[in-house]
């Protein structure tokens, strides 16, 4: 850190230089300007980061090396470390992850009549989800629709993503905010109860929903009031590192590791939900995930080896 001392002589060097950095005006780079710099700094851009898959229903895909050296990497336990035909957990729907995804199966799987267990690696709600601010996006006014979200959506990915995907994200935004809604949490509102829409990046609509400034806290806030309500089981501080298959190669379950006592469990299930949300903790190049991936619809969340 800086000594105060310091930071004075800084300050009187900017002091000097802001008339001059005031009047100003920067030339615009150039298209090829931009790419080169882009080339040469942005993790999604720089190509001597990346590498193709080799295993797994995504061989052949590019993604960056860390990533692929994680999907790619020998395995945390070997056969002989569990026990597979005495479960600790037994269940109809494992769903890994506790954020805002996850909570959403559980609360759906529960709804559908289903027993439903969610495992997560620190405790429910401690995930991105929480840390959104902006809003959540849905064509729900008069004068939007999710054709028009889909071409804002699809256009500001750089055409990049997967239109399937897209298509869904759009097509659906409208009933998960009414399902939200319906849950409780508190979007705001004019005074007769019309939902508040704003811009968003890339909108050409005003179409961004949001709870003041916490809306991702306030998201998560309900569905995990829902989840605790509905008594679904939520297994903590606990990570699955390894899917459990078939005979059929279908997934039955999971080994999970107690991330305090490093104990191995195994959860035995009909149905296992995916809900980790890509690769948020981890810092691809020195940046956070999170900001490059985490928000597209075609993340490193489709990214999986089982």
């Amino acid at each position: 850190m800086y000594k105060i001392d310091k930071l004075n002589e800084l300050a009187k060097v900017v002091a000097a230089k802001r008339a001059e950095n005031a009047a100003l005006e920067p030339r615009r780079m150039t298209a090829e300007e931009k790419d080169d710099l882009l080339a040469h700094f942005h993790p999604d851009y720089k190509q001597e980061e990346f590498t193709v898959l080799s295993a797994g229903v995504n061989k052949g895909d590019k993604v960056p090396t860390q990533l692929a050296a994680l999907l790619q990497g020998k395995s945390r336990i070997s056969a002989s470390d569990v026990d597979l035909s005495a479960p600790d957990y037994d269940t109809d729907v494992l769903i890994i992850g506790g954020g805002g995804a996850g909570a959403s199966a559980a609360i759906e799987a529960d709804e559908a009549g289903v027993k439903a267990m969610i495992v997560t690696k620190l405790r429910i709600g401690d995930a991105n989800t929480m840390m959104a601010e902006g809003g959540i996006q849905a064509a729900d006014k008069p004068n939007d629709s999710p054709t028009i979200h889909f071409l804002d959506a699809f256009g500001g990915g750089h055409f990049a993503a997967k239109p399937e995907l897209v298509k869904k994200l759009v097509t659906k935004a409208p009933e998960a905010i009414q399902w939200l809604n319906k849950l409780g949490v508190e979007f705001d509102k004019e005074a007769d109860g019309t939902m508040v829409t704003t811009h968003g990046g890339g909108t050409s609509r005003k179409r961004m929903h949001a709870a003041k400034d916490y809306s991702g806290a306030e998201i998560m806030r309900t569905l995990r009031d829902e989840v605790i309500n509905r008594g679904i089981p939520v297994v903590d501080f606990t990570a699955a590192v390894e899917i459990i298959l078939d005979e059929n190669g279908k997934a039955a379950g999971a080994v999970l590791m107690n991330m305090e006592t490093k104990e191995l469990l195994v959860a035995r299930a009909k149905t296992v939900i995916i809900a980790t949300g890509g690769a948020g903790r981890l810092h691809y190049q020195g940046f956070p995930t999170s900001n490059h991936y985490g928000a597209t619809a075609d993340g490193p969340d489709r990214y999986r080896l089982s």
